[in-house]
């Protein structure tokens, strides 16, 4: 058994492409690995494939991409035949929708089960990286335009608040408390620490345009800083919106502060194992 693991693992590596930064499969070449014999059978688990990936809510479009192959005919000449560009999900599924009391369709799903996971984990790493650069990245920002402030007339704690305010209550056309009441965050916490990548490096840019232009044009006093900030913030918005993102209807992620956390844990857990090994 352990051989014929190593066949199909091997053999799933070899006939992967490349295109671009995802991993791709074609069907043509995955339907021979799968000891197919007809494409007009295959075709068949494919449309089963693109039903389930539907009924999971994902679009099949990003999954299961039509393509064309030429194959070589008898007489040397060849003939367009059709294909798909598969994702990792689409073998799964693929795999998923046949006979799973094959030895070889039992591996292909657990071996394709494994990979589509160990891909979700790495995007999602990927993904709160992001997420953890923005953030660091707008606490700067924030500490500058905080600076920036202090010299022009708004100097108490309280005001930098409510300067603060000014641009939230302007991207999300609700007011901080609110918000936070809509997301269930609690009123201890920072907003920004529940919010996306786009958010973050929103509201990254609003700080940022907001403390060249008060610098650049020399504006000083309470309601001119203001009124830079709300005009940013607005322009950010209509940005925002021209691409279909509606600030107040994007759904908070999780807590940065448990991802840190979490980080921090499977680091020390690392370390410890490193240890043990040594």
């Amino acid at each position: 058994m352990s051989d014929l693991i190593n066949k199909v693992k091997n053999t799933f590596e070899e006939i992967k492409l490349s295109d671009s930064w995802k991993e791709i499969w074609s069907a043509r070449d995955l339907m021979k690995a799968l000891w197919y014999s007809e494409w007009r059978t295959f075709e068949q688990v494919i449309e089963k494939a693109i039903q389930s990936c539907k009924n999971s809510s994902n679009e099949p479009r990003n999954h299961f991409v039509a393509d064309y192959k030429m194959v070589r005919l008898w007489s040397w000449s060849q003939r367009q035949v059709n294909n798909y560009k598969l994702t990792r999900y689409a073998c799964y599924l693929i795999a998923q929708n046949w006979n799973s009391r094959l030895p070889q369709i039992a591996l292909a799903q657990t071996y394709f089960a494994s990979q589509t996971r160990k891909q979700e984990i790495n995007d999602k790493i990927i993904e709160e990286n992001k997420r953890l650069e923005a953030r660091w990245k707008l606490k700067i920002s924030e500490w500058k335009i905080e600076r920036t402030v202090y010299q022009r007339w708004i100097n108490l704690p309280q005001e930098f608040a409510n300067f603060k305010n000014k641009k939230i209550e302007t991207l999300y056309k609700t007011s901080t408390k609110e918000l936070k009441k809509k997301r269930w965050i609690p009123n201890s916490r920072a907003l920004a620490d529940f919010d996306n990548e786009v958010e973050l490096k929103a509201k990254d840019f609003i700080y940022a345009m907001t403390d060249h232009n008060i610098k650049e044009k020399e504006l000083f006093w309470k309601q001119k800083l203001e009124w830079e900030l709300v005009s940013n913030a607005k322009e950010t918005r209509k940005a925002m919106i021209a691409r279909w993102i509606i600030p107040e209807k994007l759904k908070p992620q999780e807590d940065l502060k448990l991802v840190e956390k979490r980080r921090k844990k499977e680091q020390e857990i690392g370390a410890k194992n490193n240890q043990k090994l040594k």
